[in-house]
């Protein structure tokens, strides 16, 4: 076994010696700084190391006197560890190049020797005496090489004592050695290997021994590969039967390693024939293990019955005296032989050629490291965690599920070695091998991770991989799966837990258990740390609810008993907590609302890093926002709720005398909250009217925070039904308002929230307040608002999200305009502009139901005003002119007089310029088209605007004869099929009432023929308001549905004025 061992070594050594050439030169080139002598060392140790490898495979291949020629193969190899160290050493002798040009002569010469004796894979036949003088030659190099050896100073090896004392056994043993010829016949080499069976059992040479005794199996190491700086680059060159030749014997490597120091009969306990741990003598002299002889002792019932296992001799007693002496030396030498060992399944790491060579080894090192836990300290320190580490690249399942295993024994209970491995170990790695579908490797991982995150300066390295903490919940959520991955994967993430950091990226990942943990249970520090995790990581919706129903307690004590800064912490989770409004019931049944009522108007405590009042009033608006019952919920102890006056007068003068931005918003949101209830309501229009609060919020919207201004408009928005007139005034009188309300052309393309939100507030301010209107018509915002929709129009809506808010609100605030008309001011913008056109034209170009409405509404109030616009044409003639004037029938061009248009439905003169006309203007078939809308509101509009064309105070028939022409009976009755609010009901009942009277036979038949309006008004006439049920009454009897009355209903226009 051993020849055959030497030989795999060498084999592997030449399989890669172009790499090694390669390493070499790459060496030398970094190396041509250095001095002379080093460069000339490291050239003469590589030649001898390639030398001695070609004598190794030389000498395994020798069959004639075997036992010699694996002595002497033995000497060479120990020797090149020699070399090497001497290659390594940090400070090399100055005889150095001496001692390796000397040993380079020996080397060469044994090298032509030992060739002489093979030539390839011919035998060759030799003669006795000539076999004789080449082993006393290769004896005599030898014993050089041992005198060459010697003369290696101390100074060399620094502090590594046991490297000198090594060299130093090995020069001796060179420089007595001596080889014996078996046989002086003449002898053939065999073209077969001898079999490791065959090895001949030597005696122990009574010399010092060392570590690489010739007398037992030699180890694989070769110290030039362990030192390579590119020792994991090993090329697997060669044939394919030579690799599976090596990697078969080298799997082997455990056996043939398994004693690598000389082994002395006096270490073996007769009776267990294995190498004694805790050795003891009895009374006869002889030595056993002390387990064996008491089992020994135990088979004799009575004591003269014993006798000795070896000897046979009766014995006295049961007694035993512990061999100390022997145990010390087993000891020391198990040492030497596990360190040993360590080296050979370096080496074999080193080599890597066979993954069932780096699987012995790594199994071979487990075991060492079981037997004796110092060895694991002596891997560590050996330099083989980069090679272990570098394995785990390894596809093959069963090496990687090794090596797992190993680095789990290096770092159990060892603090220092585990940092030693995470410094080598790829975590991103060993997270991976969490998802492996390979169960071994699963649960070898997890047992790795599960001993280093016992290391709690590793825990938040751990935590700080990339899907760590994620992979290992989701592992602990799959007990069912795999229950053994389950339960190590959650004490692991118990280990983790001891960083906050953790912590959060555990509650980032869906498990709260441990912050919240944490929060109620932690100490004051503890628990500021979580809570203010709490407040800036974002939760899933199920997990909002879970902390909140956790957390909301210990919050809410932090806040009334805590210091400065677990009150803020606590506030900012509050916060973020009450974001989700399903969160609200749980806050609000942990009592939040009151001690935030109380923050909010009785706390006074000043200098704190915290603002507890703009935090409380946004904790309160979040929780009103979700639409819990305010009237229910109780302010204080007093038994004032939310909605009474109390509360409201107390947010008001909050908002009358707060300073912070942020708390102003907040109080404005909770304002809006409260607008929702009646009763609040009436307390908020009554404090706003009375008081400057109205002033306050219209000067908020020029604040220069947007979000402010927005939030005060918004709540003026709200209010502006019950106290528009008063905001319009308050509006006007305010610095730069309202024109500031209103965009230049040049920013149509940045509107912004707050611009759309100002052109709302304009356009739901009462379109009748004439003071608000004269001052947009004096600031001259009206060209603005027209080339800003052109603008609008041409860029589409895609040129801001509130764009579509914002033309709105321009064409809200241009149908202001449209009820003040009786201001010759604005009756002339009305006319200068054409607001018809511009009314007519949107009812199509737009993409908004609220525009087209608008704009409806629009034309129906200009449409009023034709009526009164609308002029006989007067012809004045001057008098003279009428006296001399020819004959009419003598005017050459009387047929081509001009002639004077009269509107058929106002009875003069009429545009849609001037007189605003609908027919003029073509808004007839785009209003009836309007009324196909889904939209209700639209279609009521668009009514309301056809309408104005039917009232008692223009020609009723020519309308009809218009109207008729469009067809508008036919949209009408579908408007009665398709809606069903009574607005509508209202306003088609009345039109169909002026077809049956005035629409002449055709519109009669139309209505008498559909088959869908009796049931509409009969539907009508059932369940209908007053008005309605009278219309629908009316219908049924002109239908002949119902029987005449003598009583007869008469509805004009005004009503739906």
């Amino acid at each position: 076994m051993t020849k055959k061992l030497i030989y795999l070594i060498a084999v592997e050594i030449l399989d890669n010696k172009s790499f090694l050439f390669d390493v070499n030169s790459e060496y030398h080139a970094l190396t041509l700084k250095l001095k002379e002598d080093e460069i000339l060392i490291t050239s003469l140790a590589d030649s001898l190391l390639v030398s001695i490898s070609e004598i190794t495979i030389s000498v395994a291949s020798i069959e004639v006197e075997q036992e010699n020629f694996i002595q002497i193969g033995c000497y060479f190899y120990r020797a090149s560890i020699a070399i090497m160290e001497l290659k390594t050493t940090e400070n090399s002798p100055p005889n150095a190049v001496e001692i390796l040009k000397s040993l380079s002569e020996s080397i060469s010469l044994a090298k032509d020797l030992v060739q002489r004796l093979q030539k390839g894979n011919q035998p060759l036949s030799i003669s006795g005496s000539e076999l004789r003088s080449i082993i006393s030659q290769i004896e005599d190099l030898i014993k050089t090489m041992g005198e060459d050896l010697s003369s290696i100073p101390s100074s060399a090896f620094i502090d590594q004592e046991y490297a000198e004392i090594a060299i130093q056994s090995l020069s001796n043993e060179m420089r007595n050695s001596h080889f014996t010829i078996q046989s002086s016949e003449k002898t053939e080499l065999d073209t077969q290997l001898s079999s490791p069976k065959q090895k001949p059992k030597q005696e122990p040479i009574p010399i010092e021994t060392d570590l690489y005794s010739i007398n037992v199996e030699v180890s694989m190491e070769n110290p030039y590969f362990l030192e390579s700086p590119n020792l994991l680059k090993v090329k697997s060159s060669g044939s394919r039967s030579k690799q599976e030749r090596v990697s078969k014997s080298l799997a082997m490597l455990p056996h043939v390693a398994q004693y690598m120091e000389p082994l002395y009969d006096t270490f073996y306990c007769p009776l267990t024939k294995r190498v004694m741990d805790d050795p003891v003598t009895i009374q006869s002299g002889v030595t056993y293990e002390r387990k064996a002889i008491t089992e020994w002792f135990e088979k004799f019932e009575a004591s003269a019955e014993i006798q000795c296992p070896t000897t046979g001799k009766r014995l006295v007693s049961r007694a035993y005296n512990p061999n100390i002496a022997l145990r010390s030396t087993i000891e020391e030498w198990k040492e030497r032989n596990e360190a040993a060992r360590i080296k050979v399944a370096r080496a074999a790491l080193s080599l890597a050629s066979s993954d069932n060579m780096v699987f012995e080894a790594i199994k071979d090192i487990h075991g060492i490291c079981e037997k004796n836990p110092y060895n694991k300290v002596q891997v560590c320190s050996a330099g083989m965690l980069p090679l272990l580490v570098k394995t785990l690249e390894y596809k093959n399942q069963d090496v990687r599920c090794a090596v797992l295993e190993l680095l789990r024994l290096l770092v159990d209970d060892e603090i220092d070695s585990k940092e030693m491995v995470a410094e080598e170990l790829d975590f991103s790695a060993l997270i991976r091998m969490l998802s492996s579908s390979f169960q071994p490797i699963k649960h070898a991982s997890l047992l790795l991770l599960l001993e280093l995150s016992r290391s709690e300066s590793l825990c938040n390295k751990i935590g700080l991989v990339t899907g760590s903490i994620l992979m290992l919940i989701t592992i602990t959520y799959k007990s069912s799966v795999d229950a053994f991955a389950s339960e190590k994967a959650g004490e692991t993430l118990k280990n983790l837990e001891r960083s906050p950091n953790n912590i959060k990226r555990m509650a980032e990942n869906g498990l709260l258990e441990p912050l919240l943990y944490n929060l109620a249970e932690g100490s004051e520090e503890m628990k500021t740390e979580m809570a203010s995790y709490l407040g800036e990581i974002v939760l899933g919706h199920d997990s909002r609810t879970y902390a909140a129903e956790r957390a909301s307690p210990t919050l809410i004590k932090m806040v009334r008993t805590g210091n400065v800064l677990s009150r803020r912490a606590a506030f900012t989770a509050l916060a973020q907590i009450s974001l989700y409004q399903p969160n609200a019931k749980a806050l609000a049944e942990a009592g939040i609302v009151q001690i935030m009522v109380e923050e909010m108007f009785t706390r006074r405590i000043h200098d704190e890093l915290v603002n507890s009042k703009t935090e409380a009033a946004a904790i309160l608006a979040n929780i009103f926002e979700s639409g819990l019952e305010l009237e229910t919920l109780r302010a204080n102890s007093h038994g004032h709720t939310m909605t009474s006056d109390y509360f409201v007068y107390n947010i008001i003068y909050m908002l009358r005398n707060s300073t912070p931005d942020e708390l102003n918003i907040n109080l404005i949101r909770i304002l809006l909250c409260l607008t929702k209830s009646p009763k609040s309501m009436t307390a908020i229009i009554s404090v706003v009217k009375e008081t400057e609060a109205s002033y306050i919020l219209v000067e908020l919207i020029n604040n220069p925070y947007d979000n402010l201004g927005i939030a005060a408009m918004k709540l003026l928005i709200t209010l502006s039904p019950h106290i528009g007139h008063t905001l319009s005034e308050r509006l006007c009188k305010t610095r730069g308002l309202p024109e500031n309300l209103i965009l230049s052309s040049n920013e149509i393309a940045r509107i912004s929230e707050k611009q759309a939100i100002s052109a709302k507030f304009l356009a739901k301010l009462p379109h009748q307040n004439l003071t608000l209107n004269l001052a947009l018509l004096f600031k001259n915002t009206v060209p603005i608002i027209l080339q800003t929709i052109s603008q609008i129009q041409k860029g589409g809506t895609r040129s801001s999200r509130h764009s579509i808010c914002y033309l709105e609100g321009l064409v809200g605030t241009l149908v202001r305009f449209t009820t003040t008309l009786y201001d010759p001011q604005i009756l002339f913008l009305a006319r200068a502009h054409n607001f018809t056109a511009v009314f007519t034209e949107l009812l199509v170009k737009t993409s908004s139901d609220e525009v087209q409405r608008l704009s409806a509404i629009g034309l129906q109030n200009l449409s009023l005003e034709s009526i009164n616009l609308s002029k006989p044409p007067e012809i004045k003639k001057a008098k003279l002119t009428r006296l001399f004037s020819a004959p009419k029938f003598l005017t050459p061009s009387s047929s081509r007089r001009k002639k004077i248009t009269v509107c058929p439905v106002h009875r003069g003169t009429c545009s849609s310029e001037n007189t605003f006309c609908l027919v003029d203007a073509k808004a007839i078939e785009r209003l009836l088209a309007c009324l196909d809308h889904e939209n209700a509101e639209v279609v009521e509009a668009a009514l309301s605007a056809i309408c104005t064309l039917l009232d008692d105070k223009v020609d009723v028939e020519m309308s009809m004869n218009i109207l008729n022409g469009a067809n508008a009976l036919q949209h009408v009755l579908n408007v009665v099929k398709e809606h069903r609010q009574e607005a509508l009901w209202q306003k088609s009942f009345w039109m169909i009432e002026k077809f049956l009277m005035n629409g002449g036979d055709k519109s009669v038949t139309d209505i008498s023929q559909d088959r869908l309006l009796p049931s509409t008004l009969v539907s009508a006439f059932h369940h209908g308001n007053g008005n309605t049920r009278d219309m629908a009454e009316k219908i049924l009897r002109h239908l002949n549905r119902m029987p005449n009355s003598t009583s007869y209903y008469t509805m004009t226009s005004s009503k739906w004025e």
